[in-house]
Formats: C-alpha cells, sequence, structure tokens
C-alpha cells in the first residue's frame, strides 16, 4: 500500500498530465476553428447595400508584394460557363435602360403602323413575357414628334414601332423553333396594333445567329484564380472583413462578394466567390471557408477601368492579408510570368472585340455576353 507521502506527488503529477492534455485539446480546437473578423462584441455580422460606399484610403494602392501568378484562362463553348447579370449585382432598371437593340447582336424587324398610337395603346398590346427562349424581347417606337426610336412610354404617340430578338447569349444561337416563335408574337401584335411588319428570312437570320454565336464563343474569357488557406479556414465574416477594405460588398445569398464598376448599368468589376452554403449558416462567423475565388468577366466589363491589374492586385491582397496561396484550376502555384502571359492574352482579346465592334463593357458586348 502506498504511503500518503508518496500518494499526494502522484495525483498531483496525473492532475497535471490532465491539465497538459486539456490544454493542448482547447489549443487544437482554438486552432481548427475558423479565422473571424474582428468586430466589436455588441456587434452583430450584418450585409451591408450595395448602396454603400467604402471609407478610408485604397489598400491596392500602396500594395506592392511582387509575386505573380499565372492563370490558364478557359473559353466558353455554347454555354460559356455563364455569369448572368443578376449574379453581378446589376440593378434591374439600370439592366433595363441599358438594353437597347442593336443591329449588330439583334434581328429587327420594322413594323408600319396605319396611324400613329399612343404608348398606352401600345404597352397594353405587348407581349406579357418579353422573352423568347432565353433571347431577350425589345420594342422601341419612332416618337412622332422627335423622329427618334426610343423604348415605349406612356404619354408619348408614336408612328412606327420595331421589334428585335437577341441572336446568341452565352445559351447559344437563335434557332428556327425560337424565330418561329418570335413571328408569331409580332404577327399577334401587328394584328392587335393594325401593323405590317417586314420580316427578314429566317434562314438568313438563323445563319447570321450562328455566326455570330462562333465569334462569341470564340472570343468569350472570364479570369480566375483561387486563394486557398494556408492553415486555418477563414469565416465568411472574416473573408467579408479583408475583401470589404478592398472595396467589395456583399451578395451572401449567392456566395458572392462583388467590386462595383462605378459605371451606370454596368455589373460588377470583380467577385470574390465562396461556397453559398456557408452563408446559410445562423452565424456566419463560423461557417468555415477553405477556398473562394477571384473573378472577372472580360467581355463584360470596361477596359479603361484595368480590371486586370485591378484582378491581380485584389487576389495578391487578400493572400498576403488572409495567409493564403494563389493557385490555378488545376491546384497550381501561379508564377509572374504566367501573369504576363495573361496580359499578352487579353491585349489581343481587347483589340479583336474592338475591331468587331463589340468592346469589351459596351452594351452590346454586355447582352452579347449575358
Amino acid at each position: 500500500m502506498l504511503s500518503s507521502d508518496l500518494t499526494l506527488p502522484l495525483v498531483g503529477a496525473g492532475a497535471l498530465v490532465l491539465l497538459v492534455l486539456l490544454a493542448q485539446g482547447v489549443w487544437q480546437a482554438y486552432k481548427a476553428s475558423p479565422k473571424k473578423a474582428d468586430l466589436p462584441a455588441r456587434n452583430r455580422f450584418q450585409e451591408p447595400s450595395l448602396g454603400g460606399t467604402p471609407t478610408g484610403s485604397d489598400p491596392l494602392n500602396s500594395f506592392s508584394e511582387a509575386a505573380l501568378h499565372n492563370h490558364n484562362p478557359g473559353q466558353g463553348g455554347a454555354d460559356y460557363h455563364a455569369m448572368q447579370a443578376h449574379e453581378l449585382g446589376v440593378q434591374p432598371s439600370a439592366a433595363r435602360s441599358s438594353q437597347r437593340m442593336d443591329h449588330r447582336v439583334d434581328v429587327i424587324v420594322p413594323m408600319a403602323l396605319e396611324t400613329a398610337l399612343s404608348g398606352e395603346v401600345l404597352l397594353s398590346c405587348l407581349p406579357a413575357t418579353r422573352r423568347v427562349g432565353s433571347k431577350s424581347f425589345l420594342v422601341e417606337g419612332l416618337h412622332s414628334e422627335l423622329g427618334q426610336w426610343e423604348p415605349i412610354q406612356a404619354g408619348e404617340r408614336y408612328s412606327e414601332i420595331q421589334i428585335g430578338l437577341q441572336l446568341a447569349n452565352r445559351s447559344g444561337s437563335l434557332n428556327e423553333i425560337e424565330y418561329s416563335e418570335f413571328v408569331q408574337k409580332i404577327e399577334s401584335l401587328a394584328q392587335s396594333v393594325g401593323g405590317t411588319p417586314d420580316f427578314p428570312d429566317m434562314l438568313d437570320v438563323v445563319a447570321r445567329a450562328r455566326t455570330l454565336d462562333a465569334f462569341a464563343s470564340e472570343h468569350d474569357m472570364q479570369l480566375t484564380v483561387h486563394l486557398r488557406s494556408r492553415d486555418a479556414a477563414w469565416s465568411v465574416g472574416y473573408l467579408q472583413q479583408h475583401a470589404s477594405k478592398l472595396g467589395f460588398v456583399s451578395q451572401l445569398l449567392s456566395g458572392k462578394l462583388v467590386l462595383p464598376s462605378g459605371q451606370e448599368g454596368a455589373p460588377p468589376m470583380l467577385s470574390v466567390g465562396f461556397n453559398p452554403q456557408a452563408a446559410l449558416t445562423d452565424d456566419p462567423q463560423q461557417a468555415a471557408l477553405r477556398s473562394v475565388t477571384v473573378s472577372f468577366d472580360v467581355a463584360q466589363t470596361s477596359s479603361g477601368l484595368d480590371p486586370f491589374q485591378r484582378w491581380q492586385d485584389v487576389a495578391q491582397s487578400l493572400a498576403h492579408s488572409m495567409d493564403a496561396v494563389i493557385v490555378d484550376d488545376e491546384g497550381r502555384l501561379l508564377s509572374a510570368d504566367g501573369f504576363e502571359a495573361i496580359r499578352s492574352q487579353l491585349l489581343w482579346l481587347y483589340q479583336a472585340l474592338e475591331k468587331h465592334d463589340l468592346a469589351a463593357g459596351s452594351v452590346a458586348a454586355r447582352r452579347l455576353f449575358s
């Protein structure tokens, strides 16, 4: 039987071992938990409005890390890996106001009217659905007094109308079935307003649509890099805190943070994407992320904003502040030479789009690459 002199030291040693093991477990649990945003305890996590304006100086202007990385951009086929306008943060009113029919991307059917009609009458006769398949259906009127084409408005009178249908978008080209549906909608409208439409030949329209779609497929590019955590995971709040310092605002339900372009009617310049399921948890501070993407849609964004440099700087700045590495789709670290190679490809793409009068970020280009 152990003496009391020996028992007490053994109990103490055992207790010390247990404390060490407990402390180690707590530390490991802490290390495994996602990094949280540095917020005051009394403040709840809130999603800022898209109209918010970031304050303070722009950290990108002073960031000067030299490690640039390569990305091998993919080129889309018929589906283009589309980023739709609502995911990109286009305000509905701005999107509507920017959609004007254009001979470069639409088939346009003129319709003579027996007599000038009010905007109210024309609007009441238009189809309830302004789409044919996946293509947008647009109607404009020739203002009786001003002599200019405009979207039909109540309180005005129009002597002629014209109806346009988008030839191609990222869902593919206009086909024979869609064109036939378009013709039916116009014939129904013509009967209601006493109009005489002048239809172009269907085979010519479909051939033109396929040509435009082929061009778009060869000139569509979305640049994306992946940021992967070196150590601990990040909470959604932690990601938002670092991205907001660079001007990003939240679209948490879609799993995105976006950088507004500042141009009226234009989609955001950049997006930071993450698993949208993480944003649906009860506490965004606990949702664990180990990888996010930084992307920009080339054709949707004006080259005058220098989105490539902004994209590169944002990726580097976030990687630096969040202790991440920048990798491509294959998980390979990206190099300085690779970034310069992408820039050369991008300049070629910008020139090709401008040559076809579809400059990146123009309304026509945004419609075609939507």
